[in-house]
């Protein structure tokens, strides 16, 4: 091979190959490149950054035990600080569908890392005698334990940073709406039927509940991830490393991002399966499951306006129709239930790839990455879109209210006084005549109107006495 105005070669330990000559990845990236044209997905900016974050601290480190020279490291850590920071994303061009460990993409940074820092040092990309991708970016590490640790770091930032927030944002929404609408009674709906009376604001507490259990799963999630693979190695034995390394580099990236990393009590677990990530994901799946609860609830209760339950108004964001005028239609929370679907499938691609943990490594690391990477932020986004352009804009309307009074399951508070059987039949005769329940019961019992006022009384039915 030789060199065009258009390629350069680089070499790894297969030979030489021609990459382009701007790129700052090297041989083992483009050998990557042509074995996997699979797809267009590609690993996120997140995760770009943890990988980053884990080049920088080992190279500290490595400098630390002179196991690298104190001169190298910090080309090595100039380079990873700017592919921490964005610099370098168009230089990871792997596909997420490659080797089962992520090896690819691990070489990919230390190539970009090692070549950046070349120059920082002033030589020419591709001197692997000034910077080696290997015995430098890569020394006291593997893939195998290096990349693991790089989803869990990432997987952590975006929860700390974007899902965490958006949940307890949603939250305080539903709470304001709870205190909102708690004066509005209307009817309750058990199995889509009319049933007793409820608070309009509790059933937004119940949706403010849903967040604050929502936030309890990601705090679950955060301890869970907390604890990486790092120091492990090849298989779990720590081959090549030293003891001390991943406690101080995990250390250093704490510090830096505010993190509460630390290494795995058992490497052989942590490197051998994707229990954490499966277990995070599930509880991805149960945010989204909650979510698409309560963007089908808003759905169904503002349907309408006219033919249908219209008990509270969405706020009106786009016209709804390409052919009928005027109508409006949910469209935020048709959004909410299609991330929802989405974040499900991802759970299911999860939860195959845990699975795939053969001996001593999981070889379905990437596609793991990436689903639970794409959950976190969809979620996130649909999220804050959701509070944003629905929940903060809903009103009450008085169509709850209105058909309380004709509403068959207030027959339930006479029971105490009446007892079941005469109970039903005041429904049935309601029902039957299209008269209200206070209307027959007044006339098939012995309750008087105080009675009746006192038991049917629409507010007292909506909590114990």
């Amino acid at each position: 091979m030789k060199e065009t105005n258009l390629t350069r070669v680089e070499r790894d330990s297969m030979g030489t190959m021609n990459v382009p000559a701007n790129a700052y990845y090297g041989a083992s990236t483009q050998r990557a490149v042509l074995n996997f044209p699979i797809s267009d997905l590609r690993f996120s900016r997140s995760f770009i950054k943890a990988l980053g974050w884990v080049k920088f601290a080992a190279a500290e480190v490595n400098a630390e035990f002179k196991d690298v020279d104190l001169k190298i490291a910090k080309a090595i850590q100039k380079a990873a600080r700017e592919v921490i920071d964005g610099k370098f994303d168009t230089e990871f061009v792997i596909d997420i569908f490659q080797t089962g460990s992520g090896t690819s993409t691990n070489m990919n940074a230390n190539e970009v890392i090692a070549n950046r820092a070349i120059e920082i040092l002033g030589g020419q990309r591709g001197d692997r005698s000034l910077v080696h991708p290997n015995d430098h970016v890569n020394n006291g590490m593997s893939s195998n334990d290096a990349i693991p640790t790089a989803i869990h770091i990432a997987a952590l930032l975006d929860i700390k940073d974007n899902l965490l927030p958006a949940m307890q944002s949603l939250e305080k929404s539903f709470t304001a709406k709870s205190k909102e609408f708690w004066k509005v009674i209307k009817t309750g709906r058990t199995h889509l039927q009319d049933a007793t009376p409820i608070r309009l604001g509790q059933e937004f507490l119940g949706y403010a509940g849903q967040m604050e259990r929502a936030v309890v799963r990601l705090r679950h999630a955060e301890e869970r991830l907390s604890e990486v693979a790092l120091g492990g190695t090849a298989v779990g034995t720590g081959i090549n490393t030293r003891p001390e390394f991943a406690g101080k580099v995990l250390a250093i990236i704490s510090k830096q991002t505010g993190l509460k990393l630390k290494e795995s009590t058992n490497h052989f677990q942590a490197q051998s399966t994707l229990d954490e990530i499966v277990d995070v994901s599930g509880s991805l799946k149960t945010i989204a499951v909650s979510l698409m609860k309560i963007a089908n609830d808003v759905r169904w209760l503002g349907c309408g306006p006219r033919a249908g339950i219209a008990e509270i108004a969405l706020p009106e964001v786009q016209p709804g129709s390409s052919i009928m005028p005027g109508k409006v239609n949910p469209v935020i929370a048709e959004a909410v239930c299609m991330v929802a679907a989405q974040v499900i499938g991802n759970d299911a691609t999860v939860t195959i790839a845990g699975q795939s943990g053969n001996f001593e490594l999981n070889v379905m690391q990437p596609v793991a990455a990436y689903n639970l990477l794409q959950s976190i932020n969809l979620l996130a986004s649909v999220s804050n879109n959701f509070r944003e352009k629905l929940v903060d804009g809903l009103k009450a309307t008085e169509n709850g209210p209105h058909l309380v009074e004709r509403g068959l399951s207030l027959c339930t508070a006479l029971v105490p006084e009446i007892g079941y059987d005469l109970a039903a039949k005041c429904s049935h005769d309601a029902f039957v005549s299209g008269e209200t329940i206070r209307q027959v019961a007044k006339k098939i019992t012995k309750l008087t109107d105080s009675d009746l006022e006192r038991l049917l009384d629409p507010i007292k039915m909506t909590k114990p006495e």
